[in-house]
């Protein structure tokens, strides 16, 4: 016996053809955008000294930038972030970026800290 209570959800999807070629074209273009940016942190990393020795700290806050980069894109795309208005955009992502700057923040302070400690003992 076949139960009539099943409801087929890929026959009631609410789009078209051509929405739906819209939508893998802007995955597709994600996925490029963020494949592209990963390739450019990991030879960054590897031939950074070769290219330009002792500015290494350059490059920490180019990987700092580029991986908030790829974070918001990936929370407006795959988590639909980006279609909301801009004010709800704001009140979801204002207090992580203020807690993001909070945590960079102490992480600079107490390693200058460390680092003026560890200066005095060598």
């Amino acid at each position: 016996m076949e139960r009539d209570d099943i409801i087929e959800y890929s026959l009631d999807a609410g789009h078209s053809e051509e929405a739906g070629r819209i939508i893998r074209k802007k995955i597709i273009f994600v996925t490029i955008l963020l494949s592209a940016i990963t390739s450019a942190e990991v030879l960054l990393g590897v031939f950074w000294r070769s290219w330009m020795p002792g500015s290494w700290h350059w490059v920490k806050w180019t990987f700092i930038a580029l991986t908030l980069v790829k974070a918001t894109y990936i929370v407006m795309s795959f988590m639909h972030l980006g279609d909301e208005r801009r004010n709800i955009r704001s009140i979801i992502l204002l207090p992580y970026a203020l807690f993001l700057l909070y945590l960079i923040f102490v992480a600079i302070w107490e390693s200058n800290y460390i680092h003026e400690t560890l200066k005095l003992f060598l």
